[in-house]
C-alpha cells in the first residue's frame, strides 16, 4: 500500500519540527506516511537536516499563495500553523494565509487538515476577555470546521520555552544572588498548562494514527499544571540558585514589556487569572488530551535540564 503524503508547514519552527520529529521516530507510523516539510528558506540548516533524514524538502511562503499549489501536490494530510504577528494585525495576516491554504487543499482534494489552534478567550469570557493571539487562531478553526474536509486541532498549552523570555528569572533588586520571576497572578492559584513545544508530535502521532477516530477532535496539549510558585521552585531545583515568584501590579506587569506586547500580556494575564487557560473544564480536557498522546510529552524540570538551563 503506497504511503500516505502529510504536508509539514512550519517546518523548521519548533512545532513542525516536532511533528517531522516524532513521526520519523514512530516505525509504524513513518512506514504509512512520507513527509513534505515547507519551509521559506530550503537553505536552512534545519531544513537541511531533515533533507539527509530522507524528507522531501520545498520551498513555500504562506503569504505567496502562487507557491501553494506544489507544496500541496499529492497531500493527504496537511499540518498548517501560522505565527502571531505581535506588531501589526495578527488576526488579517493569519487568517489570509489560512484562508488561502485551505483554498488550495480543497482544489487540490486533500483530504484532512490538522489545524495548530487555541482556546476562544472571547467565547469562554463571554466576550469579557480580549486576547486577539488566541481567538484568531480558534475562529480559523471554527472556518476549517465549516469546510467539506476532514480536520483536528492541536492547542498547545503555555510554552515551557517561555522561560527565556516572557517568564524569565532576573536578578534580585537586592544584588543578594537570588533571582526573581514577577508575575501580576497569584502566585500558587493561577495555574499554567505547561507544554513543550516540541512535543506537539505527540498528538499530531494520535490523530495519524487513527484519523477518522480523532476527525473533529480538540487536543488541549499540556504535560501538566505549574503555578508561578512552581515554576520557581523547580528553576531552584535545577539551577542550584535561589528563585523567588513576586507578584506585581497590573501596571508594573504591563510596563515591563514593549508595547504593543505590554498590553497583549496585560489581556492573557487577565484571562488566565479569571477563566484558566482552557477554560471552565481545563483539568479534564487536559487529562483526556493526555491519554490520547502518542510518545509521550516532557515535564518542566526535564526540559529546563535538557535546555540547559542555568543561572550565573
Amino acid at each position: 500500500m503506497p504511503k500516505q503524503l502529510l504536508v509539514v508547514f512550519g517546518a523548521t519552527g519548533n512545532q513542525g519540527h516536532s511533528v517531522i520529529h516524532f513521526l520519523l521516530n514512530n516505525t509504524e507510523l513513518s512506514s504509512q506516511y512520507s513527509i513534505r516539510a515547507i519551509t521559506r528558506n530550503a537553505g536552512n540548516p534545519t531544513a537541511q537536516s531533515l533533507s539527509s533524514k530522507g524528507v522531501e524538502v520545498i520551498t513555500a511562503d504562506l503569504d505567496d499563495p502562487s507557491t501553494l499549489s506544489a507544496a500541496l501536490t499529492g497531500a493527504t494530510f496537511i499540518f498548517i500553523t501560522t505565527n502571531t504577528a505581535y506588531e501589526g494585525n495578527t488576526r488579517d495576516v493569519e487568517t489570509r494565509q489560512a484562508r488561502a491554504l485551505c483554498a488550495e487543499a480543497l482544489r487540490q482534494n486533500t483530504k484532512y487538515i490538522i489545524w495548530s489552534t487555541l482556546p476562544h478567550a472571547a467565547k469562554i469570557s463571554n466576550g469579557e476577555a480580549k486576547v486577539e493571539h488566541f481567538d484568531v487562531k480558534a475562529d480559523i478553526e471554527d472556518y476549517i470546521r465549516g469546510l467539506p474536509i476532514k480536520s483536528a486541532f492541536v492547542a498547545p498549552g503555555s510554552y515551557m520555552q517561555n522561560i527565556y523570555s516572557v517568564l524569565a528569572p532576573r536578578k534580585s533588586p537586592e544584588n543578594d544572588g537570588t533571582y526573581i520571576i514577577a508575575n501580576m497572578n497569584h502566585p500558587t492559584e493561577t495555574l499554567m498548562p505547561l507544554f513543550n513545544a516540541r512535543d506537539v508530535g505527540a498528538w499530531t502521532n494520535a490523530i495519524l494514527a487513527d484519523p477518522d477516530k480523532y476527525e473533529g477532535a480538540f487536543f488541549a496539549a499540556a504535560q501538566g499544571f505549574y503555578s508561578i510558585e512552581d515554576v520557581a521552585r523547580i528553576m531552584s531545583k535545577v539551577s542550584g540558585k535561589t528563585v523567588r515568584s513576586v507578584r506585581v501590579s497590573e501596571k508594573e506587569w504591563r510596563g515591563s514589556f514593549p508595547e504593543p506586547l505590554g498590553e497583549i500580556m496585560l489581556e492573557t494575564g487577565r484571562y488566565l487569572r479569571d477563566y484558566g487557560y482552557f477554560g471552565p473544564s481545563m483539568k479534564e480536557d487536559v487529562e483526556w488530551a493526555q491519554k490520547q498522546a502518542v510518545g509521550g510529552s516532557m515535564g518542566f524540570e526535564e526540559f529546563l535540564r535538557e535546555s540547559g538551563f542555568s543561572l550565573e
